[in-house]
């Protein structure tokens, strides 16, 4: 049985669907879906991304990854559908962090609801109590000062957009842009879809982004600097913005 008839098949359980109930939400017959679920025909492309999309699943975890390796009693469903993977512990059941380095930024677009992808993520853990579901990532360029191109920031995943807080930090995947890690704030008095990116960097434009567009939000925990600063690099302003944002995260 090949991976997408496994998927479908282990996706369609975890909502607890009959075959009749997906393929109605799918718009084929049931007779279609079953034949899709035993491996003895492919969906075609046009009905992955269907797939894809009911579940909130990224295509390629949907054909390259099995999803029957997962243990169900350790998914965290997001609102009605959305999927992520277990929380990884240690031996101690000390929370590990997943570590998205520059190598794998690249990737993350795709590979973000991937088993397998995930699975071969360096780990590392924090020094302190954390709850909730928690995500490291190396941050690219100059745009967030003080943090140096290849810091890595530590953020705990936002369940929903209503959660942003107008000026703080969040680290974001889009569909266009990959991930980035910006000051986020919300245009309530434009319309309630769009999200204005700035930079602390004052070199860079401040840009907006569509809601639908945005696959996961992570908010600012904590930062990991690699490499020394320099006295350049220490200007009061980013200083000040911060050690403000460091210490409303620790705070909660």
């Amino acid at each position: 049985m090949s991976k997408i008839a496994k998927n479908i098949s282990v996706l369609r359980a975890l909502k607890k669907l009959s075959q009749m109930q997906l393929s109605d939400h799918l718009e084929i017959s049931r007779s279609r879906l079953g034949s899709y679920e035993e491996g003895r025909a492919e969906p075609p492309y046009e009905l992955l991304i269907k797939i894809a999309d009911y579940f909130h699943v990224a295509i390629d975890a949907l054909v390259r990854a099995d999803f029957s390796k997962t243990d169900p009693d350790g998914l965290l469903k997001i609102g009605s559908n959305r999927i992520l993977f277990p929380v990884m512990v240690d031996k101690e059941n000390s929370d590990l962090i997943e570590v998205v380095p520059l190598k794998a930024i690249a990737g993350y677009l795709t590979g973000y609801a991937d088993p397998e992808f995930m699975e071969d993520l360096p780990i590392m853990n924090l020094p302190f109590k954390i709850t909730g579901k928690h995500r490291a990532f190396s941050i690219k360029g100059d745009s967030m000062p003080p943090l140096k191109d290849g810091t890595i920031v530590v953020g705990k995943f936002v369940e929903s957009l209503s959660e942003i807080k107008d000026g703080q930090t969040y680290i974001v995947l889009t569909k266009e842009d990959g991930v980035v890690y910006k000051r986020i704030y919300h245009e309530k008095k434009k319309t309630n879809n769009m999200f204005e990116f700035h930079s602390d960097n004052s070199t860079y434009s401040p840009y907006t982004v569509k809601a639908e567009n945005i696959l996961e939000v992570w908010s600012f925990v904590c930062s990991l600097n690699i490499g020394e600063f320099k006295p350049q690099d220490l200007n009061i302003d980013s200083m000040i913005r911060f050690l403000q944002s460091f210490r409303v995260e620790m705070g909660k």
